[in-house]
């Protein structure tokens, strides 16, 4: 405390005539309840005049000694309108405090018996209201504050609103004398001062009473008289009197341990926040004044708000720093935050210190600046009143020109969003027009937060990508984000010039997200997406558009226009369609993101819980069609798509087809088609008839371009997979399988013709014969060019030319006598073909059958007993040109049989058996 101050001289004179210890303590006196806080405030204030009952009270003298009659008397008489001396005054309240005595100690005895106590401190605050402010020469103003201290102690209790009335008329009339400086000739003014304070202290003490404890809606109610003192006065001496009055007032307080109405005191945040800028007020009065109301209060909250064994011990810690450096301070201000306050008093506290750094003052910057730096030290905890803070930094930004105050309110921003990301969000979007009162527009305040930027966009993508989660509603005053909300948002940000950077890195996300919104809202009709589904769908288009523009591809719009994929779109019925159309657009016009999207489509569906997959698959497919997206894929990526066509879902076995196409026309991709090619042939027995149709006409377009090289295996166990076809019904699925093993044949050379492929091959000899004879002529032609590709390779010359130009009997004539040796293979290859649906070809191979059986010896007919059962049973056949030939073909068979010794039925074992059981 620096010599020349009023505090200094004060201080002075008060250890001289030690004053403090002068003055008796206030006793207590009865109370009444309060109404709440918030309706008295909002009463007019109430003019007392005396009522019909007061003029016709008839007081009881009995108990009363002369003086007291006498002040009666003088209260009775100076009561009356018209000018009072300073004689009078003082006379006057010293008979109001003599007969307050006397009720005081009367049993069931009210003032109001005597004179309504109401009139009574009317006049006396008259008093007060007529003492001069620019100068202390009486002591009307501290006797007439005795004097309620007095009348506070008797009934009835005085109203709330009279007594605001009473505070805030001493509190300005004491608070508007000129300050008190240090002089010799002056000690009885200072004197006089001192009690005077006193004197108001002492009043502010009763009257902060209820029922022996204090009020604390009552204590907000004075403080909040006081405060303006300090916040709006320019004059460093109202400010140490505000804040020495508080302290007083809060040290008072400390006095009780229990306190009424201590959870509606509502302004411990801005107390704390106002504290602590004051505490580094460059005035010393005013700073040690702010430390010691903070420090107080600081102990009504331990008091309050710790456990009872540690609060000792957490005073003596407060304690040892009170009248300490800032920094001391500070470090209690730290602990109080985190641990003590309300999420509600918190946030009271930023904004408090926010409304200092936007004031102007420079002093006001530098201290919030430095109490925000310490109390965000170390993570935010809960904080209300998100939207009022957010809305503060949008409205004020611009204001704030320090460094350290702008780097600060970037780390409460940054640190707001990172805790409560819904409400920042919320708040943006709902102050969305801030712009009109000339400020930043609300969105463009993030031009300033990089970092804020960041997170919220990451925050918004990840409700986005899951928007069966989202509760698709106006939230009022709640936190949750809608998809409409979430959807603007983001549309917004795209809107923010200085963000392109950010937007680039965010595209291939955004992008897949905002194309996931609208298919869940186009094709999901659960619950979650009733409300606003439409609104929704085009806010998602304008972002995914705005997404396109601001990355650059001007371009890209055009096409995606010209190609119709917007109405397409939003369309449930051409929904899909419109996806392929959007990948498309991205292949063609060769999108510098067309690789970030596809990691990103595998990455969402290496969760196998994927709500849109089938849009995640539809796009993937068409983005394959890019050489750079088909140099990226690998093992894994590979893997992930075959782990959804496990599915066995019919739409999704389309994609894969097209998918398993497009593998076979890269090199890259060509590399890992060995992971699709089982899932592949297994589409060939898909319980889908277009299925299997669109597989093979896959199959058909692929092997026209794969090498034996590529895919010798694929190749070898497609020629398996055939042998299941041949014989289809369908013209067009059997001309398909000829087709595609027509191509096979001419892929295998003689260095490339090994077993079990050989083997296969040489399996379907007679097949092909026998369908040359096939309904379809396209089958015949597809047959005689396999037939003959089957010569060149296995080096048959003779037959080449047989199976160019002859007709179906002397083919088989020719190859029998040629491969005589593999008479029962090709019986067997025969015998197969009874089960033709084609007419033609089962006669054929009975003729067929009939010719082996001819030229084969007696070992081997021994071998070929199923084979002469099923060709009797050709003799059934529907066809009865069929049946007629085998009946003829068994007849003249049977009938040769006895002719040569050597081969009748009783020296052929086998023929014997054949005629026992059929004759």
């Amino acid at each position: 405390m620096s010599p020349g101050t009023e505090s200094y001289a004060l201080e002075v004179i008060s250890r001289e005539i030690r004053f403090w210890d002068s003055l008796p303590l206030v006793s207590n006196g009865p109370s009444q309840a309060v109404t709440n806080r918030h309706l008295e405030k909002n009463l007019s204030r109430v003019a007392f005049h005396p009522s019909t009952y007061d003029f016709f009270l008839k007081p009881s003298f009995s108990g009363l000694c002369q003086s007291e009659k006498e002040a009666y008397q003088l209260i009775l008489d100076f009561m009356e309108p018209g000018e009072m001396s300073l004689l009078e005054k003082l006379n006057f309240l010293n008979a109001v405090a003599t007969l307050s005595s006397f009720v005081r100690y009367q049993a069931n005895c009210n003032m109001n018996n005597y004179y309504p106590k109401t009139l009574l401190a009317k006049k006396i605050e008259t008093f007060i209201q007529q003492e001069p402010t620019s100068t202390l020469e009486s002591t009307v103003r501290q006797q007439a504050m005795l004097c309620i201290v007095a009348l506070s102690q008797v009934k009835p209790p005085f109203h709330l609103c009279q007594k605001l009335d009473l505070v805030n008329v001493s509190i300005t009339s004491v608070f508007s004398l000129p300050p008190i400086m240090p002089s010799i000739d002056r000690k009885d003014s200072a004197s006089l001062y001192l009690q005077t304070i006193q004197a108001l202290d002492d009043m502010l003490h009763a009257l902060v009473l209820e029922q022996r404890s204090p009020d604390m809606l009552i204590l907000q109610n004075f403080i909040e008289i006081i405060l303006p003192w300090l916040m709006m006065s320019d004059k460093v001496h109202q400010q140490s009197r505000a804040l020495s009055t508080i302290s007083r007032l809060l040290r008072f307080i400390c006095n009780f341990s229990e306190l009424s109405h201590m959870v509606s005191f509502s302004i411990i945040g801005r107390l704390i926040g106002t504290f602590s800028i004051f505490c580094l007020d460059p005035n010393q009065d005013v700073s040690s004044g702010a430390l010691e109301a903070l420090y107080y209060l600081f102990t009504i909250l331990v008091l309050q708000r710790s456990i009872r064994p540690k609060t000792e011990s957490i005073l003596k810690d407060l304690q040892k720093h009170f009248r300490g450096n800032w920094l001391a301070n500070m470090q209690n201000l730290t602990l109080f935050f985190r641990k003590y306050l309300t999420p509600v008093e918190r946030a009271d506290v930023i904004i408090v210190a926010m409304e200092a750094m936007t004031s102007g003052s420079t002093n006001n910057v530098l201290a919030a600046s430095k109490t925000l730096k310490v109390i965000l030290k170390y993570p935010l905890a809960e904080v209300a009143k998100v939207p009022e803070i957010i809305q503060l930094i949008c409205f004020h930004i611009d204001r704030v020109t320090d460094k350290a105050a702008q780097s600060t309110i970037r780390k409460t921003f940054h640190l707001l969003v990172q805790s409560h990301t819904d409400e920042v969000i919320l708040t943006l979007y709902k102050t969305e027009d801030a712009s009109q009162r000339g400020t930043k527009k609300s969105w463009e305040i993030l031009d300033s937060f990089p970092k804020g930027y960041q997170v919220i966009m990451k925050y918004l993508l990840q409700k986005l990508i899951s928007p069966q989660t989202h509760t698709d509603q106006e939230t009022g005053g709640g936190t949750e984000l809608s998809a409409l909300i979430v959807t603007r948002a983001i549309h917004e940000l795209l809107l923010i010039p200085s963000q392109q950077s950010e937007v680039q890195i965010f595209f291939a996300s955004l992008f897949v997200a905002l194309l996931f919104q609208i298919s869940f809202l186009v094709t999901n009709e659960s619950p979650e997406s009733q409300d606003k589904p439409h609104e929704t769908v085009s806010s998602s288009i304008e972002a995914l558009k705005t997404l396109l523009r601001s990355s650059g591809y001007i371009e890209h719009m055009s096409y995606i226009q010209t190609l119709g994929a917007w109405e397409l779109v939003v369309s449930p019925e051409s929904h899909y369609d419109g996806v392929t159309q959007l990948a498309r657009s991205l292949v063609v016009k060769n999108c510098w993101h067309n690789r970030p999207v596809f990691s990103f489509l595998i990455r969402t569906l290496e969760d196998s819980n994927c709500a849109n997959y089938l849009t995640a698959l539809v796009f993937l497919t068409e983005l394959l069609h890019c050489p750079d997206v088909a140099g990226i894929v690998d093992e894994v990526s590979t893997k992930v798509l075959v782990n959804w066509f496990k599915r066995e879902e019919p739409a999704i076995d389309y994609l894969f087809l097209q998918i398993a196409e497009i593998f076979t026309k890269h090199k890259n991709t060509m590399r890992h088609f060995h992971i699709l090619q089982s899932y592949v042939l297994s589409c060939c027995y898909s319980p889908s008839s277009e299925v299997v149709m669109e597989t093979f006409l896959m199959l058909r377009r692929i092997l026209r371009d794969l090498t034996w090289r590529q895919a010798s295996s694929f190749i070898t166990e497609l020629t398996f997979t055939l042998v299941h076809f041949f014989e289809e019904e369908s013209e067009e699925l059997r001309l398909i399988t000829f087709q595609i093993y027509g191509s096979i044949l001419t892929k295998v050379s003689k260095i490339t013709l090994v077993c079990p492929l050989r083997h296969q091959i040489l399996n379907f000899l007679v097949l092909l014969v026998l369908h040359l004879q096939d309904v379809n002529a396209d089958v015949v032609e597809v047959c005689r060019l396999s037939l003959c590709s089957v010569a060149t390779f296995l080096g048959w010359s003779k037959l080449k030319g047989v199976f160019s130009k002859n007709d179906v009997f002397t083919i088989l004539s020719a190859l029998l006598q040629q491969e005589r040796s593999k008479a029962l293979w090709l019986l067997k290859q025969s015998v197969a073909l009874f089960k033709s649906p084609q007419g033609p070809i089962r006669q054929v191979a009975v003729w067929f059958t009939g010719q082996i059986i001819r030229v084969l010896n007696r070992a081997e007919k021994e071998e070929i007993e199923e084979e002469y059962i099923a060709f009797r049973y050709m003799q059934r056949d529907p066809d009865p040109v069929v049946s007629c030939l085998t009946v003829q073909t068994i007849y003249i068979l049977e009938a040769k049989e006895p002719v040569t010794p050597a081969k009748t039925p009783s020296s052929c074992p086998c023929m014997r058996r054949f005629l026992r059981r059929y004759h």
